[in-house]
């Protein structure tokens, strides 16, 4: 029988190891995260501007300016419609995806390193791409939207369509990653259940409904949490294609912390719009997970 003593100094030899090993990894996680986290909320209550000397302490003023900053409120509801459209449309064709290639079809390998390759693309190479695609004067999109009477002045420069087209591009993005996690939901459904629907006479369409999109709600969840949170976080293909133009008809939340702190040189006031970033996007997720435990009792 092991004296409890020994499993004492067992444990406190693998604790000292995990410490050690652990240590590194905190240290940068300490200085790189939680310390310019701690220092940005530091900034958000001062005047901090990099042109000047003198940073007084102002309090919550920045947080009261940003209530009346209807430049703040007009990158919150294009972010809003950023997320409403990307994240059910870009869930919903990852979910198609990850259907078709679940299949065991010749060749499926090669269609999902394809619809894989955006994800490791670089989103700013991705977007330059773009942009020559949907240029009025040489772009192949709008030269065959020409050719079958869909006229548009450019893509970028017009007030309707340059959001519709930063959230296509998105979802194009993005799709293969989504795609992938569903896959791997996919397969972690057990065959069993399939062949005793099959043996109650279900169809495709009622195997779909009452198997597969039950046994993937945590998985669903998972993708919608963090789809959401890189939509609020949007930033690199509207800063390359269209620096929040025209008429600030693309400019979000992420674009306009930009604005503030590196082109404005105001830390303390974009600090403040990017604490607010941080509160809103912690309670959206914080419901998510509430309502996803009080569907889970229900």
């Amino acid at each position: 029988m092991i004296s409890p003593r020994v499993n004492r100094r067992t444990l406190t030899k693998q604790s000292r190891a995990a410490f050690f090993f652990l240590l590194p990894t905190a240290l940068l996680l300490s200085l790189f995260v939680f310390w310019p986290i701690i220092n940005s909320f530091w900034l958000s209550l001062h005047q901090w501007s990099l042109l000047e000397t003198e940073h007084p302490f102002i309090g919550i003023n920045n947080y009261s300016k940003l209530m009346q900053d209807e430049r703040l409120w007009n990158s919150v509801r294009n972010t809003v419609y950023f997320t409403v459209s990307s994240v059910p449309l870009g869930i919903f064709f990852s979910l198609l995806l990850a259907l078709l290639c679940n299949l065991t079809l010749k060749g499926m390998s090669f269609f999902k390193a394809i619809y894989f390759l955006p994800v490791i693309s670089s989103f700013a190479v991705l977007s330059i791409i773009w942009s020559f695609l949907m240029d009025p004067d040489i772009g192949l999109l709008s030269y065959y939207g020409h050719l079958i009477g869909f006229s548009v002045t450019g893509w970028l420069r017009d007030t309707t369509w340059a959001m519709p087209a930063v959230i296509l591009i998105a979802i194009w993005k993005n799709v293969g990653f989504n795609m992938v996690i569903f896959m791997a939901g996919l397969q972690g459904i057990s065959i069993s259940l399939y062949e005793a629907a099959k043996m109650d006479g279900a169809n495709t369409f009622q195997k779909f409904w009452h198997i597969t999109l039950p046994s993937l709600r945590h998985t669903t969840l998972f993708v919608t949490i963090i789809s959401i949170i890189a939509s609020f976080q949007v930033f690199d293909q509207v800063f390359v294609m269209t620096h929040g133009g025209p008429l600030f008809s693309t400019e979000t939340i992420v674009y306009y912390i930009y604005h503030q702190g590196f082109e404005l040189l105001d830390m303390g006031y974009a600090s403040s719009a990017a604490w607010v970033l941080f509160v809103v996007v912690f309670l959206i997720t914080l419901t998510q997970l509430k309502l996803f435990n009080y569907n889970e009792t229900d």
